[in-house]
């Protein structure tokens, strides 16, 4: 009986696992895209843009206490750290950032690195970023960066639950997903550019890199409509920018503002978040953005004028391109050049 069994029980498992339908129709993305919540968003975010956290600045006990808020977020769904590591920190150190850091004196961080692993393909890593610090206190307030950074900072978080949820369903990615926090993107990019000069998975195995930096807000030409702006997805290769568009036609169905994604930005936004320290060694990148609004860089950036339905459809929209980039059969091809 038992030499029956086993072999009829492996046909059914392999026949289970032959059957998974990883398109944006399956049940497996499905289930994913619908696990990434405003309550979710809206419960983290309430924490990480706290008081508490005294506003994150590089190095600070405040950035340190939103750093172990996330990583005690990534043990409770089940996320580790890569593997290479013993933590989930990898320390940047003082000297490397007061080297870049425009005139500023700052301790050592840590940028924080989550990871699951990929099921086919593991050696090529999908990474998605956001800085989770901000500027600190000043004169005795808080600036909280609610949206600068918290918003990319929650999302990534939400963004890893949903793909650790397929994961238990018995979908996980095919290709390996690094979820990274990096510190020091106020003072310069700095936590992104360590990273890029001290990779945990080699840069010619990293598929693509989504930024996630401000997407819970509206800026003033834009309040009312539902979109995002999206920089970069076309510099070094278009299948990436296909991707994002048939992505966002099947699910958040938002518009996709290009305004800064020109050659002759004058704010040259392609070369001012983590992004760029990705995308200069070739790697393909998007940028997700709500553009500049009244609380930038001020103390009212608060958790309470955040708006969550956007939280969440932006992060919905992130989540299923990188669940394509994740899931399809071929890497995406780098045909372009980052000339600007």
């Amino acid at each position: 009986m038992k030499n029956i069994l086993i072999p009829l029980f492996s046909v059914v498992l392999l026949t289970s696992c032959a059957t998974v339908n990883y398109s944006y129709e399956g049940r497996a993305f499905k289930n994913s895209l619908q696990s990434i919540t405003q309550d979710d968003l809206k419960k983290n975010l309430y924490v990480i843009a706290s008081d508490e956290m005294e506003g994150r600045n590089t190095g600070s006990a405040g950035q340190k206490k939103a750093g172990e808020y996330i990583i005690r977020q990534y043990r409770e769904m089940g996320v580790s750290h890569p593997t290479p590591m013993s933590s989930y920190y990898q320390n940047v150190p003082a000297g490397f950032m007061n080297a870049k850091s425009r005139g500023k004196s700052l301790p050592d961080s840590e940028n924080i690195l989550a990871f699951i692993e990929g099921s086919e393909k593991p050696n090529e890593v999908i990474v998605i970023s956001a800085h989770y610090d901000h500027v600190g206190t000043q004169n005795g307030v808080v600036y909280n960066g609610a949206d600068d950074d918290g918003s990319g900072t929650v999302a990534v978080m939400e963004i890893a639950e949903a793909f650790q949820n397929a994961k238990k369903a018995g979908h996980g990615p095919k290709r390996s997903m690094l979820f990274l926090h990096v510190t020091g993107e106020e003072h310069g990019l700095l936590g992104s550019d360590y990273y890029s000069q001290n990779p945990v998975f080699p840069l010619a195995n990293t598929v693509s890199n989504l930024n996630i930096d401000m997407i819970g807000r509206c800026d003033p030409e834009n309040c009312g409509k539902d979109y995002v702006y999206v920089i970069g997805s076309a510099m070094l290769s278009t299948e990436l920018k296909a991707i994002n568009e048939a992505a966002n036609n099947k699910t958040a169905k938002m518009l996709l503002n290009y305004k800064y994604d020109q050659p002759n930005d004058p704010q040259r936004l392609y070369y001012r978040s983590d992004h760029y320290n990705f995308a200069k060694h070739n790697i393909p990148v998007a940028f997700f953005f709500d553009g500049i609004h009244e609380d930038y860089h001020k103390p009212t950036d608060d958790a309470d004028k955040i708006d969550y339905e956007a939280l969440q459809k932006r992060t919905q929209l992130v989540f299923a391109t990188a669940w394509e980039l994740a899931n399809r059969k071929d890497r995406i091809v780098v045909d372009g050049k980052n000339d600007r």
